[in-house]
């Protein structure tokens, strides 16, 4: 039934009840439209040629049918003031057509970043490869022309080693991912390893040398003292790889070693502060089997022995502290306050260390180690406070059993 038709019959109607249904009528307009703009939403997602007819808005004359202004204010439906808005009026849907078209672009740039990100990640590194030493020279030309004059510039040119024109990454590796980059992680840096992983480095080559037979068990390389401590590989050029000179072995070894430095400024010592001999005539700083890397003379006697050849024997009749504890038995050879550096300030309180009133070993020998000396050696006087009086070779005897001559 149309509203003129229910208005036409509620003309005759008492006021109240005429007003009731006026406002019934109202309410039963609105929900008609709202269920015809609901069937546009639901005609539109099946044919979208029907969005643009279910956009339009409702005829101004249907649209302004309740009854005038002054009869609404008196009562105002709810169903008016809450009306959901169409859904088809807010959301626009995309033709089936263009829909088509740009899926098939979307699904196609969506994976691809993750596809480019697995195959870098499954794809392994490739390893550095050697380029020569004249790829290195084009930015460390210095050291290079300086490598020339280098002991090492050998493997340059040498085939045995297999680094015939790869000198350079002898020790520092492949250079390719270097010489690309121009980034100091790339290469390796002897210089910044551990010291164990230095000396692993360069015993490659100077492992089985003699020089360098007691590397491995020395105090240098037990104390992390490793190669590059003392040897310049790119510094010294014609100079060799570590100094020559006495003053320069010196003052080198100085450097770590200042208690001993110090040792040499007391009165009686040997000339290392004149310069007159260095450290290594005496200690093997490669390492030895012999105590505090003591150099050997003669193939295994100590290295004493090569300047203080009349003390080497062999005797017929040998002081045993000699064989047993050595020089340093009796003498301080880094320096001393007492005369010929021994340890005590006299001689008799040398030999009094051992010869003295003390308990004999088990097998003694000659009877002397660990006895008081004969009732004669009255110690108070003069003349028995100096052994070396009577007892003139100490060091050992061809004749004499007691070393008077």
């Amino acid at each position: 039934m149309h509203c003129d038709e229910q208005l036409a019959s509620l003309a005759g109607a008492d006021p109240p009840r005429r007003c009731f249904r006026r406002v019934r009528l109202a309410s039963l307009a609105a929900v008609l439209l709202w269920g015809a703009a609901l069937a546009a939403a639901a005609d539109s997602r099946t044919d979208p040629s029907r969005t643009q007819q279910a956009q339009q808005p409702a005829p101004p004359a249907q649209a302004q049918q309740p009854a005038p202004p002054a009869q609404t204010e008196q009562a105002a439906p709810p169903a008016q003031t809450q009306q959901p808005a169409p859904p088809a009026q807010t959301q626009q849907p995309v033709p089936p057509a263009q829909a088509q078209q740009l899926a098939p672009a979307a699904q196609a740039q969506q994976p691809a970043q993750p596809a480019q990100t697995e195959q870098a990640a499954a794809e392994p590194a490739k390893p550095a490869e050697t380029v020569g030493s004249q790829t290195c020279q084009m930015c460390h030309e210095d050291i290079f022309n300086a490598f020339q004059k280098n002991p090492h510039h050998e493997i340059e040119t040498e085939k045995k080693r297999g680094w015939e024109g790869k000198a350079c990454e002898s020790c520092h590796g492949p250079g390719s991912k270097h010489a690309e980059s121009m980034s100091a992680a790339d290469i390796v840096n002897p210089a910044k390893l551990r010291p164990a992983e230095t000396d692993r480095l360069c015993l490659k080559c100077h492992l089985n040398q003699p020089t360098q037979v007691g590397r491995i068990s020395g105090a240098h390389a037990k104390n992390q003292v490793s190669c590059l401590a003392c040897h310049s590989i790119h510094a010294n050029g014609p100079n060799g790889l570590v100094a020559r000179k006495p003053a320069d072995i010196n003052q080198l070894c100085a450097k770590c070693h200042t208690d001993v430095w110090a040792s040499f400024q007391r009165t009686y010592r040997h000339r290392l502060p004149e310069n007159a001999m260095s450290c290594v005539d005496c200690h093997n700083p490669h390492g030895s089997f012999l105590p505090r890397m003591l150099q050997t003379a003669n193939a295994n006697e100590p290295g004493c022995l090569k300047c203080h050849g009349d003390k080497r024997g062999p005797f017929t009749f040998e002081h045993p502290p000699l064989k047993m504890d050595g020089c340093t038995a009796c003498h301080e050879p880094h320096g001393s306050a007492n005369p010929r550096m021994l340890t005590r300030h006299e001689v008799r309180f040398v030999c009094l260390e051992c010869h003295s009133n003390l308990p004999a070993p088990s097998l003694a020998v000659a009877g002397t180690l660990g006895s008081v000396p004969p009732a004669l050696h009255d110690l108070r006087s003069p003349r028995f406070q100096n052994c070396t009086i009577c007892h003139q070779q100490v060091h050992g005897s061809y004749v004499d059993r007691n070393f008077f001559k």
